[in-house]
């Protein structure tokens, strides 16, 4: 579900999130994480570690739904395809796949899945281990050469046909589903209900996974959510809530402006900034944004 000219990178989170992220492999984008700490000291910090996530644990299975609510997911992926794809209707890109021209080869459905950033190679080994028949199951072989590039050996000129129909397989809509969902849209609730933040909060949190992939590096979630903690408290740790989302929004923003394909930040400036100037912590419609000058609108 990536607008043209606009990048999404597949990346490897931070210890908080879940441990399937340690199965992808590094994008080239990502920083190092950091050397291991020494053994004496890992018993004690995993204790620790795992106290504070089931406390976290706790405090979220407390907490009102938030962006899980069926009412608000629908809404937050209303409002990426606003900015991925110029459009509300977000069931539409199922079917897409393109190449736009930024390096990571073809991109295609609903979250921007790409052959050059794992994420759509392991869309469809996963969706092949159970559908072994599907139409996609035989660019297996190219996906895995060209996983990391730009290339399109052994794709072209059948796997965009191969994508499109397979789109119109229900079983296939939901693997995507599953995926994004699995990569994407949990974690970054997940997180954002860790700190403490609303639904405003967690969505502010999954558009940014959706676009910059769940890496550490700089150009990543969890990295621009360690630089926005170093200047701002979430709430989970007493800070105030439209302070830290405000800071998060600065970091991401002058991160997205290093780089010329993400340039265009209004889907920061007059969409979510928007949303927090007003209060609307909870997200709540009706709701008016634009994106790239165009006007949206959710009664």
């Amino acid at each position: 579900m990536k607008r043209a000219g606009f990048l999404l990178l597949a990346v490897v989170p931070v210890l908080v999130t879940t441990a399937v992220y340690f199965a992808l492999p590094e994008h080239p984008a990502r920083a190092d994480a950091g050397t291991p700490a020494p053994a004496s000291r890992q018993p004690r910090e995993r204790t620790g570690a795992t106290a504070e996530r089931d406390g976290d644990d706790r405090r979220i299975a407390a907490a009102p739904a938030g962006l899980v609510a069926p009412d608000k997911k629908e809404l937050a992926q209303q409002l990426v395809a606003s900015a991925e794809n110029s459009t509300l209707d977000w069931r539409q890109a199922y079917a897409y796949v393109e190449d736009i021209g930024d390096g990571q080869g073809y991109t295609a459905g609903i979250i921007g899945y790409c052959t050059g950033t794992h994420d759509l190679l392991t869309l469809v080994e996963s969706y092949t281990s159970r559908h072994p028949d599907n139409g996609l199951a035989r660019y297996l072989p190219a996906l895995r050469e060209v996983d990391g590039t730009d290339s399109h050996e052994g794709l072209d000129p059948g796997f965009p046909a191969a994508w499109r129909h397979e789109a119109t397989v229900p079983a296939f809509r939901a693997a995507q589903d599953a995926e994004r969902d699995r990569v994407y849209f949990d974690p970054a609730v997940r997180q954002a209900r860790r700190d403490g933040l609303g639904t405003l909060g967690q969505f502010i949190y999954y558009d940014a996974m959706v676009m910059h992939g769940p890496g550490t590096g700089d150009y990543g979630f969890y990295g621009l959510r360690s630089r926005a903690l170093r200047e701002a408290e979430p709430p989970s740790k007493g800070g105030d809530e439209r302070a830290y989302l405000d800071t998060f929004l600065d970091v991401r923003r002058a991160a997205m402006r290093s780089r010329d394909a993400h340039r265009d930040t209004t889907r920061i400036d007059t969409a979510q900034r928007v949303f927090l100037r007003e209060g609307n912590l909870g997200l709540d419609t009706p709701l008016v944004w634009k994106v790239y000058g165009e006007t949206y609108r959710l009664p």
